[in-house]
C-alpha cells in the first residue's frame, strides 16, 4: 500500500471510531433524558393526585361553611330561641300552663 492509501485508511479508521463515540454519548444522552422524564412524569402524577385531594378537601371545606352559615341563620329565628328556652332552661310563657306525668 502506498503512503496516501494508508493515511486514507487511518482517516477512515479514526472518523468511524469518531463517529462510533458520538453516537455512543448522543445514546447515553437520550437514555438520561429518557431516564430524567419518566421521573418526572411521576412527580407531575404524585403532584396531580395531590391537587385533586385538596380540591376535594376544599369543596368539603365549602360546604362545611354553608352548613354552618345556615345553621347560623337557623339559630337567629324566634322559633329556635323559644324551643331552646323550652327544653334547655325550662321556660315558658307567663299564661301558659304545663301538665307533668306521674310514674
Amino acid at each position: 500500500m502506498s503512503r496516501t492509501r494508508k493515511a486514507a485508511y487511518r482517516k477512515r479508521v479514526q472518523n468511524r471510531f469518531s463517529m462510533f463515540l458520538v453516537s455512543l454519548v448522543v445514546g447515553m444522552i437520550l437514555i438520561m433524558v429518557r431516564v430524567k422524564s419518566i421521573e418526572l412524569q411521576e412527580k407531575i402524577d404524585a403532584k396531580a393526585m395531590e391537587v385533586q385531594l385538596l380540591e376535594t378537601q376544599i369543596e368539603a371545606e365549602r360546604q362545611r361553611a354553608a352548613e354552618i352559615e345556615e345553621f347560623g341563620k337557623e339559630i337567629q329565628t324566634k322559633g329556635y330561641i323559644e324551643n331552646i328556652a323550652r327544653e334547655k332552661l325550662g321556660l315558658v310563657y307567663e299564661d301558659e300552663i304545663l301538665f307533668k306525668q306521674n310514674k
